[in-house]
């Protein structure tokens, strides 16, 4: 049982005034001890601060590792971390993006192993992660969970740690410490960290809006996410006559798919972005001796599964990355994009909402049959990439990181730009980045410029 105490103190509100507006501070101290809590409104912070006098003055005793009194720790200790994670969920459910649910599910289940009392008689942890991202950390499948992982449920919440033992810094370091780790404990990418604590960092902080804690937790644990290694291995980077005989070997295989990783290398469009492509965004000159298009994007599809969307369905389409919700951005079509492209909509009928690449099943490749589902999946365009690589290369590129993955053409096409010297903020606005992570991400991929900067060098000295 924790320590109790009489020692208390309690001072004046503090102010703090933000840009994002003011903030209101309670501090107390008990045992010598400095506490504080923040609050959005002067109201709820007179509040709890009214809360803290009254029972100091009734004479209640208070707990020293919350610096709570003691009635309010013992009905905190009611609440475990288990029942106030899910309730994170629901909390967080209705006004959550399908990818953002998945999100959240994945860093309460990573984090979730940590925070029990004990592992006697624990299930597999397989079997804990599958019942903690598929179904308890999922607010519509939740009252639907199968007979095995009711039992599963029913071992966390008999043995999840009361929420208020959060306040114990050792344990949020070792949940912290299991964020950093992948399924195979080797460490996890720094992306992934820092979104998994993120995350953890928002169901504390609603633990403190709900008074279930005094202060967050993480703010007195010193933890830093891995460090960031932003920048495109250089070696992943295609040069013109690598892509042209790829997008070759990908129009022996599935024609239909020649344009979708055309537009990657010739326009740096993300894979969603190309899936969300419609026809009415493409603006093409007749013949491409005719000179540059250009393509307006309005959006990106995502996969996300079925069981995360409020439609039952696995696609999602989003506003453009780090845009806002009606926002587009253009890009220029060079003349070879718009001879691949032109071929496309003069051999393959689009899908019913105009969209340029989707599921083609038998005839229904052919511009006068219908039949159509929907956007291309992942899997099918991906396999089509992994064999068109086998087809084009050698046995040592095939080998190498080269254009591993589909994404490496928009990276391709980035570093292409930038060593034709086409200026950086130009490059930043067609490929949808700000200036600052365009520099960072291909720092390495700008080759071929340094002679001519020492010439620039030694003409500015006279040299």
């Amino acid at each position: 049982m924790s320590d109790l105490t009489y020692d208390v103190k309690i001072w004046t509100t503090r102010v703090y005034k933000g840009k994002r507006g003011n903030r209101y501070i309670v501090r107390w101290e008990v045992a010598n001890k400095e506490r504080a809590r923040t609050h959005t409104t002067k109201k709820l912070a007179e509040s709890f601060r009214s809360s803290l006098i009254s029972a100091a003055r009734q004479g209640f005793a208070f707990d020293v590792a919350t610096g709570q009194p003691e009635h309010m720790t013992r009905l905190l200790a009611t609440v475990t971390w288990y029942e106030h994670a899910m309730a994170f969920v629901d909390m967080k459910w209705a006004r959550a993006s399908p990818r953002h649910r998945k999100s959240i599910s994945e860093a309460l289940a990573t984090v979730t192993p940590a925070l029990m009392s004990t592992d006697r008689g624990a299930p597999s942890a397989e079997m804990i992660r599958h019942t903690l991202y598929q179904w308890a950390f999922n607010t519509a499948n939740r009252n639907a969970m199968p007979e095995e992982e009711v039992r599963v449920d029913a071992w966390l919440r008999a043995n999840s740690l009361p929420l208020a033992q959060l306040s114990q810094s050792a344990l949020v370091r070792a949940a912290l410490d299991l964020l950093a780790l992948r399924l195979d404990g080797k460490p996890a990418a720094h992306t992934t960290v820092a979104r998994k604590r993120a995350v953890f960092y928002g169901a504390l902080r609603y633990a403190v809006e709900l008074d279930h804690l005094a202060g967050h937790p993480m703010d007195r644990v010193s933890w830093t996410t891995p460090k960031a290694d932003d920048e495109i291995d250089f070696r992943v980077v295609v040069n013109p006559t690598q892509a042209a005989a790829l997008l070759r070997s990908v129009g022996d295989i599935d024609p239909a798919m020649v344009g979708f990783f055309a537009c990657m290398y010739y326009a740096a469009l993300r894979p969603g972005e190309v899936l969300h492509l419609r026809q009415q965004d493409c603006a093409l000159p007749t013949l491409p001796e005719a000179g540059w298009g250009e393509l307006v994007l309005t959006g990106s599809t995502q996969y996300t599964g079925s069981t995360w969307g409020d439609n039952g369905k696995g696609l999602e389409d989003r506003a453009l990355k780090h845009r806002a919700s009606r926002s587009t951005r253009r890009v220029p079509v060079c003349p070879e994009l718009v001879r691949i492209l032109r071929h496309h909509l003069d051999t393959f009928t689009c899908g019913l909402d105009g969209r340029l690449f989707v599921t083609r099943t038998g005839e229904g490749r052919h511009p006068v049959a219908g039949g159509f589902a929907g956007p291309v999946s992942g899997s099918s365009y991906g396999g089509t990439w992994r064999k068109a690589r086998v087809a084009a290369m050698t046995t040592a590129e095939a080998a190498s990181p080269l254009a591993r993955r589909p994404y490496d053409l928009r990276h391709a096409c980035v570093s292409l730009w930038l060593n034709a010297g086409v200026p950086a903020t130009q490059v930043a606005e067609w490929a949808g980045h700000s200036v600052a992570v365009l520099l960072r991400v291909y720092a390495k991929c700008i080759a071929g410029q340094e002679d001519s900067a020492r010439q620039r060098v030694d003409a500015a000295l006279g040299t």
